[in-house]
């Protein structure tokens, strides 16, 4: 099911065509939301940072485009599939059709798409989840890099160098060949108390559960953790690595190249996020 501007289509629906600007320019930005049993996880990190990154990319915001319209319609397209307690929800938003590289107009449209989740509470995968770099194309030290845009066809030919190498991920580079993030999510790399994650600086995608990790890093004694460039030397001498998203939650890894890596920490973890995702709900 699709929620377009409001109305509900069935997902063989063509209610886009080839005017539409995410399709000719990447006019368009994007969030990855989890949903379980009608609760919207990070809701309003998820708002806000389609908020701010709207008025970087001068599109109108309309007025009634508030956090609880857009509560409200998550949970209508939601709740279309009834039985499903888990759903990945993606809210896209672009500006209207029109125009060459000079939009006609800043107003928007939105659509938003459900799928399902098998797992109701984020979990760590104890299968083997190997990396590697990912150095034909770099990520450019700029805010526009801090964006979740539709401009990610370096994560889609990475994607496709991990497959055709038998990778389940690739970490990407900088243009100073600083390891950023990887295709997927925010990386963070932990040796011994100290957990380590790329700066914004560095050109990583500002991550929500990127932030709410190191707000939740910050409030335990346990770990010290610090915002820091990481280059790839550092990798193969890390205690571990994870990486972070939204929808998956923490994802271990455990190698890269002749390094095989624990998830004692990456287990730690998920069960304090989930502990925190209990009390918000």
């Amino acid at each position: 099911m699709v929620n377009f501007d409001g109305s509900l289509y069935d997902n063989d629906t063509f209610y886009l065509n080839h005017t539409n600007r995410g399709l000719r320019y990447g006019d368009s930005l994007f969030e990855s939301i989890r949903v379980v049993k009608e609760h919207i996880y990070f809701l309003e990190e998820h708002y806000l940072r389609l908020m701010a990154s709207m008025r970087i990319l001068r599109m109108e915001i309309p007025m009634n485009f508030t956090m609880e319209f857009l509560e409200a319609e998550i949970l209508k397209t939601t709740r279309v599939n009834a039985t499903v307690q888990a759903q990945r929800v993606r809210v896209t938003v672009f500006r209207k059709d029109g125009g060459l590289y000079l939009p006609s107009t800043n107003e928007i449209s939105y659509c938003i798409e459900v799928k399902e989740l098998k797992d109701v509470f984020y979990t760590i995968n104890e299968n083997p989840y190997e990396v590697e770099l990912f150095k034909d194309f770099f990520v450019n030290k700029d805010m526009l890099s801090n964006l979740k845009t539709n401009n990610k066809v370096l994560n889609v030919v990475g994607s496709i160098f991990a497959k055709e190498n038998g990778y389940d991920n690739c970490l990407l580079l900088n243009n100073q060949k600083q390891v950023v993030e990887a295709l997927n999510g925010n990386l963070f790399l932990v040796s011994g108390n100290s957990i380590k994650t790329p700066p914004l600086k560095d050109g990583c995608l500002d991550g929500v559960l990127r932030k709410k990790l190191i707000g939740l890093l910050g409030k335990l004694n346990t770990f010290q953790i610090t915002e820091g460039s990481i280059s790839p030397f550092e990798l193969q001498k890390a205690d571990e690595l994870f990486i972070t998203n939204s929808v998956s939650g923490i994802i271990s890894v455990t190698k890269y190249r002749k390094k095989i890596f624990s998830s004692k920490t990456s287990k730690e973890l998920v069960g304090k996020l989930n502990a925190a995702v209990r009390l918000a709900m």
